[in-house]
């Protein structure tokens, strides 16, 4: 249990729950609960600095309330641990120790080990619940997979979403199951040796099914503006509280679900000019609290590259987040990939293999270059003294495929060849690698951004869609901006689950072998050899081969050479075990041929 301020608690001994709110622009609250079937409604305590409570010795596990206000406007708790009536019904009082764990003896596993598989609750499945996931961790640790990441389970609007619109923070989206049923997930997956991390939005709330400013204007700052409006106060007056409640939400998933980490979404976009940026103190939270007895991680998504927030100290241990993704090293992989180059391809167009190099050996392409796809403004921070272990890297993520107008994934945009080098480029790295689900077999369903807003906004969010698309020549006319599919329309939801019976037809089936080998490669030799690794590689680029370069936490050196060349080149003489190769005979390397060595092996 994570005892906070906020929301509802069961007192000991049966002693009722003590319900609390902060809501500074209400002068009164009532609360509004059931009661053997009967709803009642109490006043609320006004206490000092906005603070409402009210104790209720009847109420228990299991009871609906809500806070009304003083025009009559029942909301939803903001801390609510469950809303099962969706996120503008009441909430429900949940025994934060009715969940009988077995997972006593886990201690987590330390972040070089992590192979990070990141899905989506809802989709994942046919049935899309917790329940029918747990049913697939086996298969994902017999592939080599070490953490799963769930896309954000934040209660949202609706049942279909891909959960970046929450706006309960505390409360699992009830299409998904009960608490106990994503407790029972975690449990599972603990006992195959899977750490479970959960994304997290502290950036904005969704916009529909947000109440707190009908009472709690201090919640934001309109001193900063977002595309959502003005942004959380996590730097202005009474920010403190606003910060807690989010440190708060980091502490209760660990805690409380035994979650092993979290992913922070879009960082860039949070507002925070605080000398201590809430990502850090959330970080350095979760070090100081459940990281005392356990490995827990947190990785951020930050487009601004900021290296600051993944600087370690002098015992080479990090003082603020453990890792971020890298949208650097998909970016120059896709280009290379695929030969798209608009958008924000056009910063990895011009030499997309030495980007990709400079990524894999360095972490981040720009870092302080100028970027031509924002008008030649610098964008990042020096990231080569930072471990090859800071950097979550990958070809896909639900970013990268459902942000397409028709959720196309990379294996139906690129040539096999090309993505077979590219993951073994991925796969044989240092970096921590990711998949997304699916997308070890090469799953031809694609990803399709999907909601459930009412009416009024889901036509907003359709049309406003196909206009973002308008500004690619492909969708000029518009006969063609008509043809993207209506996020909420149901069959946008049920087309991005993947064929599970793929796995076993080609060329699926090739796909999963090679991911299994990669993974059984890198399990047995770049695995033990990460503990401790300090600072990037080094790379370069010479007829199209890229060889790259890392000294190995325990002193060993990997070397990888790569041909993305349209010529067959001389073999590169690589010093010591041959791990992995393929298209390499004859003294040569084919274009897409891959060669990865460890040399010193004994350290």
């Amino acid at each position: 249990m994570h005892t906070m301020p906020f929301g509802a608690t069961l007192l000991d001994d049966g002693g009722g729950v003590r319900f609390r709110l902060w809501a500074p622009d209400a002068p009164t609250l009532r609360l509004r609960f059931e009661q053997a079937g009967v709803q009642r409604t109490l006043p609320m305590n006004a206490l000092d600095e906005g603070w409402h409570e009210a104790v209720v010795p009847e109420a228990h596990a299991g009871t609906r309330y809500q806070f009304v206000l003083p025009d009559g406007l029942a909301v939803p708790d903001p801390a609510s641990r469950f809303n099962p009536d969706d996120v503008h019904g009441a909430s429900e009082v949940i025994d934060p120790d009715g969940y009988r764990w077995n997972d006593s003896g886990w201690r987590g596993r330390p972040w070089h080990e992590a192979v990070v598989y990141e899905l989506h609750v809802g989709t994942f499945t046919p049935e899309g619940t917790y329940a029918a996931a747990q049913q697939r961790l086996a298969e994902l640790a017999e592939l080599g997979i070490t953490a799963v990441e769930l896309m954000p389970l934040a209660d949202f609007p609706g049942r279909r979403g891909w959960g970046y619109d929450g706006v309960l923070h505390f409360a699992p989206d009830a299409s998904y199951g009960r608490p106990e049923d994503l407790k029972r997930f975690v449990d599972e997956a603990h006992r195959l040796g899977l750490m479970v991390l959960i994304d997290v939005v502290y950036n904005h709330f969704g916009p529909d099914g947000n109440y707190l400013h009908a009472y709690c204007k201090r919640f934001f700052n309109p001193a900063h503006q977002t595309p959502w409006g003005a942004a959380i106060n996590f730097d202005g007056e009474h920010s403190r509280t606003v910060r807690q409640f989010f440190v708060a939400n980091a502490l209760y998933w660990v805690d409380e679900y035994h979650f092993d980490g979290l992913r922070m979404d879009a960082v860039h976009a949070i507002a925070d000019d605080s000398p201590t940026h809430i990502a850090v103190e959330v970080a350095r939270a979760l070090r100081a609290g459940p990281g005392r007895f356990r490995h827990v991680h947190v990785a951020l998504e930050n487009d601004d590259n900021a290296a600051r927030l993944l600087a370690r100290d002098d015992d080479n241990l990090p003082t603020g987040a453990d890792a971020q993704w890298n949208d650097d090293l998909h970016h120059a992989a896709h280009v290379l990939a695929t030969g798209q180059r608009d958008g924000y391809y056009a910063d990895y167009a011009d030499d997309p293999v030495a980007r990709l190099g400079r990524c894999l050996a360095e972490g981040f392409a720009y870092q302080g270059d100028p970027s031509a796809f924002r008008e030649g403004k610098a964008r990042g921070e020096p990231s080569a003294e930072l471990p090859s272990t800071a950097f979550v890297s990958f070809l896909q993520n639900h970013d990268q495929i459902g942000n397409r107008a028709f959720g196309e994934r990379i294996s139906d945009l690129a040539p096999v060849p090309r993505l077979d080098a590219l993951y073994a480029c991925l796969l044989l790295s240092p970096h921590v690698p990711m998949l997304f689900m699916g997308e070890e077999f090469a799953a031809s369903a694609p990803f399709l951004y999907f909601c459930d807003f009412g009416p009024e906004l889901a036509a907003a969010v359709s049309k406003g869609r196909r206009e973002e698309f308008g500004r690619f020549e492909a969708f000029s006319s518009e006969e063609a901006r008509a043809a993207i599919p209506d996020p909420n329309a149901e069959a946008s939801f049920t087309v991005s689950r993947p064929d599970w019976d793929q796995r076993e037809l080609e060329p699926h089936a090739r796909r999963l072998a090679l991911v299994r080998q990669l993974l059984a490669l890198r399990r047995q030799w770049l695995m033990p050899r990460l503990a401790g690794l300090a600072g990037g590689g080094k790379h370069r680029v010479e007829d199209g081969v890229l060889q790259v370069v890392w000294r190995l936490g325990d002193g060993a050196t990997l070397r990888l050479a790569a041909n993305f060349g349209e010529a067959a080149q001389l073999r590169p003489p690589l010093a010591g075990q041959v791990v992995f190769e393929q298209r390499a005979d004859d003294g040569q390397l084919q274009p897409d041929g891959v060669i990865v060595t460890v040399e010193n092996v004994d350290g």
